[in-house]
């Protein structure tokens, strides 16, 4: 069966900038797949290559067995956008702006009509379609956007952060409409940074970390990789580092404990893989009362892609959003 997308050693510059070094993936027909990492891991870089908006250095993307590099049209017949931003004509209707996005797609006229009515139905935009967007909350812009991307019925649908900036309700209104997308056979894949959105909607995921693909496989397969409970323990405020690596060397030899490591981010953070359901955290507050070491947080819970992401990496994801802010690379 033909990949629905293939991108094989992909690298792009911004100048001195390496936006991407070597991401490497494949999505099958039918699957949401997800792309995470915090902002300025290249992201947003891979998709615009994917769909034919930015030229890469090196490497080679395929669109259901078309290259985006040597048949940019054909490839982008196959695909559906929805960048991060919405970006609609505050004056237009909504169903205008679909028919605007029908002429754009060169959709047959004869089509058009049964193609809005199609979408508008799916997304449940009919109450609204024929009001101007500028009256539109944040939630229904996006199914308008959703809808614009779906409206030439492509084979696979790019969502770049589809549900950023929203509330909580309009995110889980687009969670069970991807849902339903996949059903109906359409591939989704989409970029987050929110690791919950990630863990529920991926069949696969890769982690993408300062242009490299760190891990990639199901949400669950991922997990198990890293094994075992996670224990998140902070002492005092402000302590050294030299105070982590002796609360590291007191804990390791615990039968249940299997890793320490000392959070790179914030030296008086250390996260344990321990034996699922082992009962360590009585057992690390006797170490440490012992050694007369103050215990500002301990907490034990079952693995999450922040685990993976940790584990690859030596930081969380939300250190890795902090410490990207101020160079940001899209």
């Amino acid at each position: 069966m033909t990949a629905a997308v293939q991108i094989e050693h992909l690298r792009k510059c911004y100048g001195a900038v390496e936006a991407v070094k070597d991401i490497s993936l494949q999505v099958e027909p039918g699957e949401i797949f997800g792309l995470l990492g915090p902002n300025g891991a290249g992201k947003t870089t891979t998709l615009g290559v994917l769909c034919g908006l930015v030229r890469p250095d090196t490497g080679r993307v395929m669109v259901s067995g078309v290259s985006v590099l040597e048949q940019p049209r054909l490839a982008r017949q196959r695909l559906g956008y929805v960048a991060q931003e919405v970006a609609l004509d505050k004056v237009l209707t909504g169903r205008e702006l679909l028919q605007l996005q029908a002429a754009l797609y060169h959709l047959p006229r004869s089509q058009t009509r049964a193609r809005i009515e199609e979408v508008v139905a799916l997304l449940e935009l009919g109450e609204w379609i024929d009001r101007r967007t500028g009256t539109y909350s944040g939630g229904l812009r996006k199914r308008l956007d959703l809808a614009a991307g779906l409206l030439h019925r492509p084979e696979v649908l790019v969502l770049d952060e589809p549900t950023v900036g929203l509330d909580i309700e309009s995110r889980l209104v687009v969670w069970e409409f991807l849902r339903k997308l996949r059903a109906m056979g359409t591939t989704v894949l989409l970029t987050s940074h929110y690791l919950e959105e990630v863990d529920a909607l991926a069949d696969r995921v890769a982690i993408i970390d300062r242009g490299l693909v760190i891990a990639q496989g199901s949400p669950t397969q991922l997990k198990d990789q890293v094994g075992g409970d996670r224990i998140t323990l902070r002492i005092q405020e402000f302590a050294p580092r030299s105070a982590a690596e002796r609360v590291r060397a007191l804990l390791e030899p615990l039968t249940s404990v299997r890793e320490v490591i000392i959070n790179e981010a914030q030296g008086n953070s250390l996260n344990l893989v321990v034996a699922s359901q082992a009962d360590v955290l009585s057992e690390i507050q006797q170490v440490l009362q012992a050694a007369k070491i103050p215990i500002f947080s301990l907490a034990q819970a079952r693995p999450s892609l922040d685990d993976v992401y940790l584990a690859a990496t030596g930081r969380t994801l939300m250190d890795a959003e902090l410490a990207a802010t101020p160079k940001q690379v899209r």
